[in-house]
C-alpha cells in the first residue's frame, strides 16, 4: 500500500509535463519496477488502459524508435477519414462535378456549392463528415472558390489586331507632331440620390452611411451620365456629368467644353485632333448624328477631326476605362451620390501619384432622342474614309 501511494505522489508530480509517449513510457517503467500485480497498480493510480501499460513495457524494453520530438510513430494515430472510408472522395466528386465549371481535366477547379451544404448531402448518403472536412478535401481534389472573369467577347472580327495596331501607329504619329490625341466614352450612368455605392470608406466605428433599401428611380433627382474625355498626353482628364440623354450631340459638346477649356491652351498650334473611340453607343462608328456633330466641331474650331474607332467588343481597351474611370470610381466607393453637385466635387477632385487632373462641369442642356440626319446632310460632310477600314477610320475636315 506504502508503495502504491508513492506511485501517486510521483504520477501527481509528473503527470503535467507528460505527453502521450511519456507518459505510456513512465506507465510501462513503474509496471516493470513493480513485478508482479504491476500493471494493475499502474492503471489505478493513472487511469491508463491495460494495453497502453502493456505497450509502454514494451517500448520501455527495447531500444526507442522515435525521434525524441515525435509523440507518435509514423502512421499512428486516429486514420483520416477518407482514408477509413475509400467512397467518401467518390461522394464528394458527384455532388460537385454536376455543378462544375471549366474544363474536368484542369487543375483548378471549383463549385458553387457551400462546404456546408455539401456536408449535409453526404450526411444524407451516410457520410456523417464536418464541413471544415468538406473543405480540406475540396482542396485535396483541387477545387478552390473562384468568383467570375470577364473573359467572353462574343464574336471576334478577323482585323481586330490589324486595326489596334493601325490605331497604335496613328496615336504614335499624332503625339510625335504635338497634336492631340483623346480617348472618349460614356461612364456608366447614375442614380443621383441617397442609394447605396459599392465600396467602403472610413467612418466612425457603428455609424455607416443609411441608404435607400431599394435603387428606384428618383424622378425630381433624375439621374447622371458622366461621358468623359481622357488626353493620352498629359494624363488630364474633362467630364461633362449630363442631366438628360446619352445622345451623340452630348457627346460632341463635352469634347467642345473640353476643347474650349483645357485642349486650346494646352495645343495652341493644334491643327487636328485624334479621338479614339468606342464601336458603340452614342459615339458609335454607324451613328450619324455623332459625325455630323464633328462636322459641326470641326467647322467651329479649324481642326481636321481624325476618328478610329475599335474593334467591335473590346470597349475594355479604351484608355479612358483605365486611366480615367477607374480613378473616379475608387475616389467616390462608399459614397452615395446625393446630388449632382456631389458627383461633380468627387469628379473634379479625382487625383493619382501619376498626375491625374481631372476637371468636371455639369451639363444641363437638353438632348432629345432620335434625332434624324437626312441622306443629304450626310453628303454635305467632307468626310473622307481611311484607306484602311474607312468604315472605323475616318477624317473630318472643316468646311
Amino acid at each position: 500500500m506504502d508503495n502504491e501511494r508513492t506511485l501517486v505522489a510521483k504520477y501527481r508530480v509528473m503527470q503535467t509535463a507528460l505527453n502521450e509517449r511519456t507518459r505510456r513510457l513512465w506507465a510501462g517503467t513503474e509496471a516493470l519496477g513493480w513485478g508482479r500485480g504491476g500493471i494493475a497498480a499502474v492503471m489505478r493510480v493513472t487511469g491508463l488502459s491495460r494495453n497502453t501499460v502493456a505497450r509502454g513495457i514494451r517500448e520501455a524494453a527495447q531500444t526507442p524508435v522515435l525521434d525524441v520530438a515525435r509523440v507518435r510513430a509514423p502512421g499512428a494515430g486516429r486514420k483520416a477519414k477518407a482514408v477509413l472510408d475509400p467512397g467518401l472522395k467518390r461522394a464528394l466528386e458527384r455532388l460537385v462535378e454536376p455543378v462544375s465549371r471549366g474544363d474536368p481535366e484542369s487543375p483548378l477547379r471549383w463549385t458553387c456549392k457551400s462546404t456546408r451544404r455539401l456536408a449535409q448531402e453526404l450526411a444524407d448518403e451516410g457520410y456523417p463528415v464536418s464541413h471544415r472536412l468538406v473543405a480540406e478535401l475540396l482542396h485535396e481534389l483541387d477545387y478552390s472558390l473562384q468568383g467570375n472573369r470577364k473573359t467572353k467577347e462574343g464574336t471576334r472580327h478577323p482585323d481586330r489586331n490589324a486595326q489596334f495596331e493601325y490605331i497604335n501607329r496613328q496615336v504614335s504619329a499624332a503625339m510625335g507632331r504635338r497634336q492631340p490625341v483623346i480617348s472618349v466614352d460614356t461612364k456608366k450612368k447614375e442614380l443621383v440620390g441617397d442609394f447605396k455605392n459599392g465600396g467602403r470608406e472610413w467612418r466612425p466605428a457603428g455609424e455607416p452611411e443609411e441608404v435607400r433599401v431599394h435603387d428606384f428611380l428618383d424622378k425630381e433627382l433624375g439621374k447622371a451620365i458622366p461621358y468623359g474625355v481622357y488626353d493620352l498626353a498629359h494624363n488630364a482628364g474633362w467630364v461633362s456629368v449630363g442631366m438628360d440623354h446619352d445622345t451623340a450631340a452630348f457627346a460632341v459638346n463635352t469634347i467642345r467644353r473640353w476643347w474650349r477649356t483645357m485642349g486650346r491652351p494646352a495645343y495652341p498650334r493644334a491643327r487636328s485632333l485624334l479621338i479614339v473611340a468606342d464601336s458603340g453607343g452614342s459615339n458609335g462608328s454607324r451613328v450619324r448624328l455623332w459625325k455630323w456633330e464633328l462636322h459641326k466641331l470641326a467647322s467651329q474650331t479649324g481642326l481636321a477631326i481624325h476618328v478610329s474607332h475599335l474593334p467591335p467588343g473590346t470597349s475594355k481597351w479604351n484608355q479612358i476605362e483605365h486611366r480615367l474611370f477607374s480613378f473616379i470610381s475608387q475616389n467616390w466607393r462608399g459614397r452615395p451620390l446625393l446630388t449632382h453637385a456631389t458627383m461633380v466635387n468627387l469628379i473634379a477632385h479625382t487625383r493619382t501619384s501619376a498626375g491625374l487632373k481631372v476637371c468636371c462641369e455639369l451639363d444641363t442642356k437638353r438632348y432629345p432622342n432620335q434625332v434624324k440626319i437626312s441622306n443629304a446632310q450626310m453628303a454635305t460632310l467632307r468626310l473622307v474614309p481611311d484607306a484602311f477600314h474607312g468604315d472605323w477610320n475616318y477624317t473630318i475636315r472643316p468646311g
